[in-house]
């Protein structure tokens, strides 16, 4: 349920919203286009991308995920804005804490519900805290604070957050943890040159390397796969509907429920076409046999970001998950001049397709003093081993040696 819970700091009166419905999509998204990079962040914050996790019945209490946004206001001006969840589990972050909450549990106290700043199933770094300038933004921090106090929360976490973000969290105490991501350049590191095309992207890595992705390509051509592209108003309904189907395929297959429903996918189609990009595999009777689902940051010609995000197979060819979700985005982005590829949570085998390890960052309250203690310990110990793990990575770029 919508309140004004009556708390004034800083001039600032704050309302907490339990229907993101009720939050103004204009004024939602204008405050996304003042943060840094806002302007060209993907869907993954827009009103619409939330809204649609939520009325899809993807992101809702039922599910573990209980909308409890908070809100800035000076009048009827929405000056700062956080989408708070209050989560009864820890599927579908990405930030790993089942270890905190297996600590609190052998104590005999409750680590769920929690408080999560967050884009449900989204592991996309971006823009969190979202505030006309500095002072909102703080003062934002401090509202998610006393909400989670008021609530009696174990804790609140602010997940895969902009530098501005975590910068804002850290002063108020929030602990900052860091992860590793692996992101493609579009820059041969040899040259500084912008690659022109596949083959010139081939050229500039190992010979191990590019050996591997030719045999893997040449498997799928092989098998008779052909695959084509289609993006925003392009994207038909029947192409949703069958996207859903190899979607949901894989992850029955893995044994699990898929996270989003069918109604989170047609929202947008209707509502932010212009984010999205589909690659669709056929066998070689022209069959529809597999997917796969990327994210754009913008809607022009030349997007600055593609993400790579869901994808499913009707049918099994060898390697032919490389090719949907690396090897066809990736030329794609060369052909269209994309800057940058994220690839998504984990994945170290991501190194062989040339996306490199980076940092994403994160930022962690918790109400016990003296589980606070200890997780401050264990944040600087697992630094120093992220430290070390990052050089490791480095160490073995699969781009080649030259000089």
């Amino acid at each position: 349920m919508d309140r004004n819970d009556g708390c004034s700091a800083g001039n600032y009166v704050t309302r907490v919203i339990g229907d993101p419905a009720e939050v103004d999509a204009c004024a939602w998204d204008a405050l996304l286009e003042q943060q840094p990079g806002g302007h060209a962040c993907g869907p993954f914050m827009r009103h619409a991308y939330l809204l649609a996790l939520h009325r899809s019945g993807s992101a809702v209490p039922q599910t573990g995920w209980t909308p409890h946004w908070v809100t800035l206001w000076r009048g009827n001006d929405l000056h700062a804005a956080a989408p708070l969840y209050l989560k009864t589990h820890s599927r579908g972050e990405y930030v790993f804490d089942w270890a905190w909450a297996h600590a609190y549990a052998e104590h005999g106290l409750a680590y769920y519900p929690k408080g999560v700043v967050a884009v449900p199933f989204t592991p996309v770094p971006g823009p969190r805290l979202l505030a006309r300038d500095a002072a909102a933004r703080h003062a934002l921090v401090a509202a998610l604070l006393r909400e989670c106090v008021a609530l009696e929360l174990s804790s609140l976490h602010l997940l895969f957050a902009s530098d501005t973000d975590i910068e804002a969290s850290t002063d108020a105490g929030l602990m900052p943890r860091q992860t590793v991501q692996f992101h493609w350049q579009n820059t041969d590191p040899a040259s500084g040159a912008v690659f022109s095309d596949f083959e010139h992207f081939l050229a500039s890595l190992s010979q191990d390397k590019r050996k591997k992705i030719r045999q893997e390509r040449r498997k799928v051509a092989d098998a008779g796969v052909r695959f084509e592209w289609r993006r925003g108003a392009d994207i038909t309904n029947g192409d949703w509907d069958f996207f859903y189907r190899c979607y949901a395929r894989t992850y029955l297959e893995h044994g699990n429920p898929p996270y989003l429903s069918p109604d989170f996918f047609g929202a947008m189609g209707r509502h932010l076409p212009e984010h999205w990009l589909l690659f669709l595999a056929r066998n070689a009777m022209g069959e529809p046999i597999a997917c796969s689902l990327i994210a754009l940051s913008d809607g022009t010609p030349s997007p600055v970001t593609a993400y790579g995000r869901y994808w499913g197979a009707l049918e099994r060819v060898d390697c032919l998950h490389f090719e949907a979700c690396y090897h066809q985005p990736l030329q794609w982005c060369m052909e269209h001049g994309v800057q940058h590829f994220e690839g998504g949570a984990q994945g170290e085998h991501k190194m062989a397709r040339a996306l490199l390890p980076v940092r994403t960052r994160s930022a962690h309250w918790l109400a016990h003093p003296a589980f606070a203690d200890a997780v401050e310990r264990f944040l600087a110990r697992e630094g120093e081993g992220i430290g070390r793990y990052v050089e490791h990575l480095e160490s073995r770029s699969p781009f080649r040696v030259t000089g």
